[in-house]
């Protein structure tokens, strides 16, 4: 079985970089090593991806007590957690099997573990169970380092929307770290994380956003996604009030003129906001030495 799919060779390959996604390609496993179960069974939150019951891919965050993600057997993952009941994904996850995405990161130590797979309800818990078909560590690029935590989450409903409010284009344009759900269109999802100096997440209007796609480990499980199925989900930390915005909508990549310029436009779908039940660090982070500058250019209107 092949490594890659077809949307991630054919973006190596338009990015120059197949010979390094090979060599890239022997960092993923299909079950969990030692050391990164013991990486897992420290953790308080985990963010998800997923489609919900009407094929719209979201990103959610799932939080617990240090213990709630555990290990058996490599290739089973037990999350004891689910997701709060107005998620978009609460429905998907909690009554069937589901194709997740998953990804732990620890930004104090500016680690993150991508765990790809199949989750059914765990049953007797309030929590799943995933079965692996992807484990792989990323580099610690565009991390920032902060130690959230997770915050209760609150009585107010969620507000949904189909346009990004002023408060919420504020915090789009603030904002250092993102998630992103994306899938293949087929047999898999994936969560990735988005770093980057404030103002990398841009709003060009209510419904469109746009973001560099800056140099990393050559896999482009992201950018391969979106070649085979434009749709995709954001999740926004609100780090100073414990807030999450979640997005869905469909992304195109959008190629530059220079090698290895992407950018990634989003057209946004609908929109879920809560005040709580996210995570919250206080003070600024501590930026990653990797973030590139910000600049003010709009993306070049070219498609592949």
């Amino acid at each position: 079985m092949a490594t890659y799919h077809a949307g991630e060779s054919a973006v190596q390959r338009r990015s120059s970089l197949a010979d390094q996604a090979a060599l890239a390609a022997g960092a993923i496993h299909d079950a969990i090593p030692d050391v990164a179960a013991d990486f897992l069974s420290t953790q308080r939150w985990l963010v998800v991806g997923a489609a919900d019951t009407r094929g719209r891919m979201w990103c959610s965050l799932l939080t617990g007590a240090p213990g709630f993600l555990g290990v058996h057997d490599g290739r089973r993952l037990d999350i004891g957690a689910l997701p709060r009941p107005d998620d978009p994904l609460t429905d998907v996850l909690g009554r069937g099997p589901a194709t997740v995405g998953a990804l732990a990161l620890e930004p104090g130590t500016r680690r993150r573990m991508r765990i790809n797979g199949r989750t059914t309800p765990w049953p007797g818990e309030d929590g799943l169970r995933m079965r692996t078909s992807q484990v792989f560590a990323n580099c610690p690029k565009y991390i920032q380092r902060r130690s959230p935590i997770p915050t209760p989450r609150a009585s107010q409903p969620a507000v949904e929307s189909d346009r990004l409010t002023e408060a919420q284009l504020d915090l789009v344009g603030r904002s250092d770290t993102f998630f992103v759900a994306t899938t293949d269109g087929s047999a898999g999802a994936d969560a990735n994380h988005r770093g980057g100096a404030p103002g990398f997440l841009r709003a060009h209007s209510p419904t469109l956003l746009s973001w560099p796609d800056y140099v990393g480990n050559a896999m482009f499980t992201t950018l391969g996604n979106l070649w085979l199925d434009p749709r995709a989900g954001l999740l926004v930390p609100d780090w100073e009030s414990g807030g999450l915005l979640q997005v869905t909508g469909k992304a195109r990549v959008v190629w530059g003129a220079e090698p290895g310029e992407r950018t990634v436009e989003f057209s946004v779908d609908r929109v879920v906001s809560v005040p709580s039940g996210g995570l919250l660090a206080e003070g600024p982070p501590q930026y990653s030495k990797f973030n590139p500058p910000v600049t003010p250019a709009r993306p070049k209107e070219t498609h592949r």
